[in-house]
């Protein structure tokens, strides 16, 4: 377990030297979101009984960030190693598949969860938000990290070129964190739109760490559960593979 220690305290490092750009930046931008969007639709979107919209607001922008920020961490890792031409020191140590993903995947989760913590600390100096089932919010908050790290790694293997990582950046991740729900219910959309959510694995990691704060939800904890620990196991298990073979590492 040496080289997966080393890996993953060189993946947590890295990304902390740059603290600033890393955690303090999703920050800011995240309070301008709150700053905005509470201000503007606080009187026009639908929300739950008794909760308001800035209550509301606050998990799904923290999940956000988490997602976002787990999948630059293993993405921009495994791009900028094979620009550089550094990732031949990883590729030549004796690692397995399994320590090479973990080592990323849990460098991932920690700059995730960082980030969300930090959002929320924040965010809770403005408004007092409720912490009905805790225990929802650490597990959908966990999964959705590994489901986002795990995105990371395979647009890691995938990718030659920085270039090719905004394809990545721009046409999955960002569409898939702004269309999951994260600013609205979805009983407020149109009915298609409505339906496609549901197609949408980001969508029920944010419903569920909202239910975890305000008890409530879109659909129900355990078949968001299901969704996105299915989504886990089978990016996970996709990435092993590629792992293995060693696509677009060793080839």
């Amino acid at each position: 377990m040496h080289g997966f220690r080393t890996l993953f305290f060189k993946e947590v490092l890295r990304f902390w030297k740059v603290s600033f750009q890393t955690v303090l930046a999703p920050l800011v931008s995240t309070l301008l979101y709150l700053l905005v969007f509470a201000q503007v639709m606080a009187d026009h979107a639908e929300i739950y009984p008794g909760v308001s919209y800035a209550a509301f607001l606050i998990p799904g922008l923290v999940m956000m960030s988490m997602l976002q920020n787990a999948f630059a961490n293993s993405s921009s890792s495994l791009v900028q190693s094979k620009v550089t031409g550094n990732i031949v020191f990883v590729l030549l140590a004796p690692l397995s598949p399994g320590e090479f993903y973990g080592a990323y995947v849990l460098a991932s989760m920690v700059r995730g969860v960082l980030v969300g913590l930090v959002v929320f600390l924040a965010a809770w100096a403005f408004v007092e938000i409720p912490v009905r089932e805790p225990l929802w919010a650490v597990v959908f908050g966990l999964l959705a990290t590994v489901l986002s790290g795990t995105l990371g790694v395979l647009a890691g293997i995938w990718a030659e070129k920085f270039d090719q990582m905004a394809v990545w950046q721009n046409f999955v991740i960002l569409p898939l964190t702004f269309l999951s729900g994260a600013f609205y219910t979805l009983h407020s959309l149109p009915s298609f739109w409505a339906g496609l959510s549901r197609f949408n694995p980001f969508f029920y990691a944010i419903d569920g760490f909202r239910y975890g704060f305000l008890g409530s939800g879109d659909v129900s904890p355990w078949q968001s559960l299901s969704i996105v620990g299915g989504t886990c196991f089978a990016l996970s298990w996709t990435t092993l593979a590629l792992l293995r073979k060693g696509w677009r590492l060793r080839t």
